[in-house]
């Protein structure tokens, strides 16, 4: 069973998030309904959930003040907010989990998957690497947080030369010969890197679209990346690829 507390300045959020959970998540109780960051802490402390949905925007305060102001956090975050252009890729790039209101049922679901897989795991450093992120301003300098089977990897998204795909993993490769691999699916990363100039050249591959040394044409073709890997281009997307990099066919 996980048990929940509600962080949210307006009534009917919380009830509505409430609701959303008796009816619908079996599996996880709600201890706790909190209006403010004070009640929040009281909550927390008195019934030491799991996981605390915490609105961003809390009246005059934000939920990461209410984070900063706890000397310990034991619990998984998930962030609930109105906003969808509210820093949304620092949170996906810190594996931080949030929800836009109104919220999805089906996002909701997905969330607590997430909680009850990390169970155990503690977030205080990703928490730490969102707020890194959002204090740089720019995406292109976030950091990307990679959970691996020992723990969290913090990686800039220039150091990558290219993601491959492994079932339901993908195994990253680092310019400087390292390899990590992950429990995300590539797609999972297809959709996080694809502003920053990577680009999928086939079902197995998304590349770094800066750290290719040559292109071979062919059916489909190959590329050679910076660690002299070749990397099939397939066919289907041989013409976005050459589109993308500025070569005609």
């Amino acid at each position: 069973m996980i048990t929940s507390i509600i962080v949210d300045d307006e009534l009917k959020s919380r009830e509505s998030l409430k609701i959303l959970l008796e009816d619908f998540c079996e599996n996880v109780t709600v201890k706790a309904l909190c209006q403010n960051i004070a009640e929040a802490i009281e909550a927390i402390q008195e019934n030491k959930p799991d996981v605390v949905f915490l609105d961003i925007q809390l009246q005059r305060e934000t939920g990461f003040d209410l984070l900063t102001r706890l000397p310990e956090i034991d619990f998984e975050v998930i962030f609930t907010t109105a906003y969808s252009e509210y820093a949304i890729k620092a949170f996906r790039f810190s594996a931080i989990d949030y929800l836009l209101k109104p919220i999805d049922i089906e996002e909701l679901k997905r969330a607590l998957t997430k909680v009850e897989k990390r169970k155990g795991d503690t977030i205080a450093t990703r928490l730490q690497q969102l707020m890194q992120n959002l204090r740089t301003g720019s995406t292109d300098n976030y950091k990307l947080t990679l959970p691996t089977s020992d723990g969290l990897l913090f990686v800039k998204i220039q150091d990558i030369l290219y993601c491959e795909a492994s079932s339901n993993y993908t195994e990253i490769t680092f310019a400087d010969g390292k390899k990590c691999i992950v429990s995300r699916t590539l797609k999972e990363y297809e959709d996080l890197l694809a502003d920053h100039n990577f680009y999928r050249i086939h079902n197995s591959y998304l590349i770094n679209l800066n750290a290719i040394k040559k292109y071979v044409r062919g059916e489909g073709g190959y590329v050679i990346m910076n660690n002299d890997k070749s990397l099939d281009v397939s066919k289907r997307k041989k013409e976005g690829f050459l589109s993308r990099i500025g070569t005609k066919l």
